[in-house]
């Protein structure tokens, strides 16, 4: 009787699929452009019907175009009486593009739609690297085809400019672990204090698993990593707190007033009504201007959004729709992918892989759960490059797995038939939109989970492989529907 090895040599032997290491790169370069059309084609695709979308941070934008003195404290107006209740990375990017084009929709919106494309390609290169072109090429299609991505890069809220930095940094991260250069670190940590300049303490949320796996995975000893992180970590102090060190030594009466805070200090925002009250819901006799309201869809809003905080709040029916679709599969990837590379090396890229992301989706989704202030749905845009990850690495993993164990087609059937479950659920709350594509996606993915489970020894020549394009297809139908929708 024999037995089962999870040996990552044995599990996979270098050029045995051809769907997971093609023999030529010859394709990729021609397979990421299509990608990369695909997500302008969706950001970009009659932009200017959302108008001015948020314009509370149309408003800044103008401002920043008109004044200096407005672009640099992120001021609501151009006479910098008060700044909007943000730091001002993002509207400094708008405002650039309002003064060097003039005010219009496309003007405002265009640097969150190029931050989308750019997001889709920089996480195709941090996937690629840690799993291989095909995963990196489905995590990409996976992330232009988001819901809550599509609607946020065709926005002007500052979500958009804070993705496509936290990809960044994690491309970053990923680039130290592979060649053991401390600098790729520093990059990381500049582009974590730049996405802190754009939406404060939301960017902090990657940095647990950024620490973990730099910890674990990083070349060197645990002395000399341990290290590394000390001066990372000071370095993304320094990135993230120099504006607000500028700000609050500027005597009041010669800046705006800081919105949103209770006293006239960043520092007092980013803590307070940015910071802790979003955790723990209190607010405070807080003075300025929302960004919700009555005119956007962000800033202050209400505590009535969101719904209660709780392990289920993601699958609630205002956060469904956005950003649910695919987690079922990203949490089978995520423990399949540890199991099959835990006996890897300390410094094996693929398990460095799902601990970075795998972390990223479980810190971010549990604060995101749990967060009793103001939380708005379109937050969990910060989710999708984690799943859009682990699908593709997952689905790769698996594939390799199916060619040497009957358990890596298990892992592909479960994945594929509870995604697509629970898609056909959502697509079934509103049953005059897409009509019938549930139950369409439904079959596709009974037959393609069929064909997966039969051991790959039989040979069945492509046919495994036209199963997993339309398991793909099936898994995708309802987040494409979603996204369609909102073009």
């Amino acid at each position: 009787m024999s037995t089962l090895s999870l040996s990552p040599a044995r599990l996979f032997p270098a050029a045995r699929e051809r769907f997971a290491d093609a023999r030529s790169d010859a394709w990729v370069r021609p397979a990421l452009i299509a990608v990369t059309v695909l997500a302008a084609f969706l950001y970009f695709w009659h932009l200017s019907i959302n108008g001015y979308a948020n314009t509370y941070y149309s408003a800044a934008a103008l401002a920043a175009s008109e004044s200096w003195k407005a672009w640099f404290f992120g001021s609501f107006d151009a006479g910098s009486f008060i700044t909007v209740d943000k730091p001002p990375l993002s509207t400094m990017l708008m405002g650039l593009s309002v003064r060097l084009f003039g005010l219009s929709s496309l003007s405002i919106l265009a640097p969150q739609a190029l931050a989308g494309v750019a997001t889709v390609v920089v996480l195709f290169q941090a996937v690629r690297r840690s799993f291989g072109p095909v995963a990196g090429l489905i995590a990409a299609v996976v992330m232009a085809l988001t819901p809550v991505a599509v609607l946020m890069f065709r926005f002007n809220n500052p979500d958009a400019l804070l993705t496509l930095l936290l990809v960044s940094a994690a491309w970053a991260v990923v680039r130290g672990l592979e060649d053991g250069r401390f600098r790729w670190a520093i990059l990381a940590s500049v582009l974590v204090g730049l996405a802190f300049l754009t939406k404060y303490l939301q960017a902090y949320l990657v940095l647990p698993a950024f620490a973990l796996v730099w910890l674990v995975a990083a070349h060197g000893s645990l002395r000399r990593r341990i290290a590394g992180l000390a001066i990372a970590g000071m370095t993304t102090l320094i990135a993230s707190g120099w504006w607000v060190v500028i700000v609050d030594s500027i005597p009041a009466a010669l800046r705006p007033y800081i919105g949103g805070s209770t006293n006239n200090s960043a520092l007092d925002l980013l803590l307070g009504y940015d910071g802790l009250s979003r955790i723990f819901g209190f607010l405070s006799g807080r003075f300025g201007i929302d960004g919700g309201g009555g005119g956007g869809v962000d800033g202050g809003g209400g505590a009535g959004f969101g719904g209660t905080p709780g392990l289920f709040r993601l699958f609630n029916s205002e956060f469904v729709g956005q950003i649910s679709w695919l987690i079922p599969f990203a949490v089978v990837a995520l423990l399949a992918g540890l199991i099959i590379h835990m006996r890897a090396s300390r410094t094996d890229r693929a398990r460095a892989g799902y601990l970075l992301w795998g972390g990223w989706l479980l810190v971010t989704a549990g604060v995101f759960s749990y967060m009793s202030g103001i939380i708005h749905p379109y937050y969990t845009v910060a989710l999708a490059p984690a799943i859009a990850a682990l699908v593709g690495a997952g689905t790769v993993d698996l594939w390799r797995l199916r060619s040497r164990s009957i358990f890596g087609g298990i892992g592909l059937a479960v994945a594929v038939l509870v995604t697509t479950f629970w898609g056909a659920r959502l697509l079934a709350t509103t049953p005059t939109f897409a009509a019938g594509l549930g139950t369409v996606a439904l079959f596709a993915a009974f037959v393609a989970a069929a064909i997966l489970l039969v051991p790959a020894r039989i040979g069945l020549s492509r046919a495994p492989l036209a199963a997993a394009v339309i398991a793909l297809a099936a898994i995708l139908a309802g987040p494409v529907a979603y996204s369609l929708d909102t073009v």
